[in-house]
């Protein structure tokens, strides 16, 4: 057996394979634009056919920055027909994983010299101060147009609403913004996001405001909004959609109660409460939070008795829709795990320049989710909400 051995240099090896993948795409891509070139003009290179439908007049060459690094593609001229790709468009020079990639460094507050740096990094060239700028401003055209599009999904019967805070720079000094988001279920029971915009904070003004928006561009046919007690949001909704009915988060109900609870009896708490919402009727449920007040009283936590009794009403709302939405709707645990994955793209930022950098991340973030099979998968059978509704006379609708 041999005794030399082999040393393999990793960084040589990676570089190699980078070299190779991006001549792949490189080839892969120019015999796709031949391909293209061929069915416009119903002729392969060279050939003399009576149907041909134009001719070819050599390429011209444009670079195109990919994951893999920069390709060099030979775009063909035809004469008699126009050339126009379908994959890649005229004008277009950045595959959009790397544009957006772009756009969230920027939006995040690195700099262009630190940006310059990361893309030469990753992608094997350098992307100029010019370009970067270029790309702030179309994103923020871009998604100033998708926060403001008209809501055009007829009625969304379910509006779930929460605030996120993030931090900001404001004079030197550090302080919260709050960034408030809804999203609202379509009558055919798809998720949707309505909007998200900027609070100073969460109290009536904020969302007054925010929810007058949504009614601007279209947001109509709510039938339940869902959320925390946050200040102001309550009178807000029946302010603004006076037809209406609030639910307030379960889970957030619990955790306010916590807060009065000793953490050793938390566990058994926790089941007590949950078996008031285990109850398959409003008036059940009303009678399980009766005993639960009574035993908490019995266990000597009667400011945790105090808040069971103040907040019960507001957490059975959901009982008076269909029993097959209820564990979607009587809490926010779907905006919620929205809001956490915009917190783990937001943390590596730490403190935004302003409050509207802070907002076109949160909306770049929930303008790419929603694009998803997040957004195109169904997420609650909605026939029962119609069939509920033909059952029920006019005037006791829900």
């Amino acid at each position: 057996m041999s005794n030399k051995i082999i040393q393999l240099n990793e960084g040589v090896i990676k570089e190699e394979l980078k070299d190779l993948v991006r001549k792949s795409v490189e080839e892969t891509l120019n015999e796709l634009l031949d391909k293209e070139a061929e069915a416009l003009t119903n002729a392969g290179k060279y050939e003399r056919t009576a149907d041909r439908r134009g001719y070819r007049s050599g390429h011209y060459q444009r670079n195109l920055t990919t994951t893999s690094g920069d390709v060099n593609l030979k775009i063909p001229k035809l004469k008699g027909v126009a050339f126009e790709t379908a994959i890649i468009e005229r004008y277009q020079r950045r595959e959009s994983s790397v544009e957006e990639a772009l756009i969230e460094m920027y939006l995040a507050g690195v700099s262009v010299r630190r940006v310059e740096d990361i893309t030469e990094a990753l992608w094997g060239s350098r992307v100029s101060p010019a370009t970067i700028s270029e790309l702030n401003k179309k994103a923020y055209v871009h998604i100033e147009e998708w926060r403001n599009r008209p809501l055009q999904a007829g009625s969304y019967p379910y509006v779930y609403v929460d605030g996120i805070y993030l931090k900001r720079n404001w004079g030197g000094e550090f302080e919260n913004v709050a960034i408030l988001v809804a999203i609202g279920v379509t009558e055919d029971g798809y998720r949707e996001v309505l909007g998200a915009a900027e609070g100073m904070k969460e109290d009536k003004e904020s969302w007054t405001q925010f929810l007058k928006w949504l009614k601007s561009r279209g947001l109509s046919g709510v039938r339940l909004v869902i959320g925390d007690r946050c200040l102001g949001m309550v009178e807000s909704v029946a302010e603004v959609f006076p037809e209406a009915k609030y639910q307030r988060c379960v889970v957030h109900f619990y955790r306010n109660i916590f807060t009065a609870t000793p953490r050793a009896k938390m566990k058994l708490i926790s089941r007590m409460l949950k078996a008031i919402h285990a109850q398959e009727s409003k008036e059940a449920a009303r009678e399980k939070a009766k005993q639960v007040a009574a035993t908490l009283r019995e266990m000597r936590l009667n400011e945790a008795a105090k808040k069971l009794d103040a907040g019960i009403e507001e957490t059975l709302t959901y009982m008076i829709f269909p029993s097959e939405h209820w564990t979607k709707i009587r809490t926010t645990n779907m905006i919620e795990r929205m809001n956490r994955e915009i917190k783990r793209r937001t943390k590596v930022v730490g403190t935004f320049p302003d409050g509207n950098s802070a907002l076109m991340l949160v909306c770049a973030r929930l303008r790419y989710v929603s694009g998803t099979q997040w957004g195109s998968k169904r997420y609650l059978n909605m026939k029962r909400l119609e069939f509920m509704d033909m059952q029920v006379p006019e005037t006791e609708a829900i």
